[in-house]
């Protein structure tokens, strides 16, 4: 199998990398993956990772939560309480971001289709990528929407879109400042990228550690501070303009942190640690367990 090691930072380039910490693969292999960071950017990135061939086997099971639409469970149920819960919260953010009540968006890794289901319900354009066709099968049959194969990205208009989503998805991409310039294409003028991903920098990823559910290797390729994502957009000639939180991520996580580190959930101390979280935040939302990131031009 084909493995990515890097030896120079992918967001800046610089060859001054550490190793930091090793996590382990909780979903499916039961691997350790090393964890390196740069020193310049404060990138972390996952090294010896499958390359983007090869990778799919690390995606199939039915607790990979955003491929299956699962509820089994306490957490997989809490998650889709809460999915339910935000999803007005994500189509207002758009709106606000674009300033628009309707327009032409691109959701991209849509998994099971229920954000982008969320958008035409409200009369959106909306085109939706998904890699995993099982996901896409679940989109069909719970929202009767046909996501289209993640292969279409580099085939679509540009400047076809007022808004771009990616919801937990740009560290999943392995040809990053190709996917990141496509990007910048794929926007109308002023259109908006709308970027949601981990923060390592975030209090419960230090009470955590190499258990932090969030690194979730090896599906997670990069792992974003905001610093590091700031250089990554400059790089490409574009700007964060906003920063917000996605305050319920630290409970979840916590919970999956716990489930880690112990073998049991432990909602008591998993609640407290994500309050603990969210409490550092509330002063600096670059502290959030998860950042959205609202990009223009």
């Amino acid at each position: 199998m084909p493995l990515v090691h890097y030896t120079r930072c992918p967001v800046c380039g610089s060859a001054t990398i550490k190793n930091v910490l090793s996590a382990k693969d909780h979903t499916v292999s039961g691997a350790s993956f090393t964890i390196a960071e740069c020193n310049n950017c404060s990138l972390r990135f996952t090294q010896d990772v499958p390359d983007a061939a090869s990778i799919a086997p690390y995606y199939q099971s039915e607790d990979y939560i955003s491929h299956t639409n699962t509820s089994k469970g306490l957490i997989n149920s809490l998650y889709q309480f809460v999915r339910k819960r935000t999803l007005k919260k994500k189509r207002r953010l758009v709106q606000r971001a674009t300033g628009m009540g309707k327009g032409y968006i691109l959701d991209v890794g849509s998994g099971t289709g229920s954000f982008a289901a969320e958008m035409l319900l409200h009369d959106w354009y909306v085109t939706a990528l998904e890699p995993d066709e099982g996901a896409r099968q679940v989109a069909k049959k719970e929202y009767n929407i046909d996501l289209k194969d993640i292969d279409q990205f580099y085939h679509l208009p540009g400047g076809s879109f007022d808004a771009i989503t990616l919801w937990h998805v740009l560290e999943h991409v392995h040809d990053l400042s190709p996917y990141v310039t496509q990007l910048k294409m794929l926007l109308k003028e002023n259109g908006k990228l709308i970027i949601a991903v981990p923060n390592y920098t975030a209090k419960d990823a230090a009470i955590y550690k190499e258990h932090w559910a969030a690194y979730d290797v090896p599906r997670h390729l990069y792992h974003f501070s905001p610093g590091s994502m700031q250089v990554l957009m400059e790089k490409h000639g574009l700007k964060i303009l906003k920063y917000k939180p996605m305050w319920y991520d630290s409970y979840y996580i916590s919970m999956l942190s716990n489930k880690y580190k112990t073998g049991k959930t432990k909602l008591i101390p998993s609640f407290f640690n994500g309050f603990r979280s969210n409490l550092k935040a509330l002063g600096d939302v670059k502290r959030c367990s998860s950042v959205i990131y609202i990009i223009g031009s």
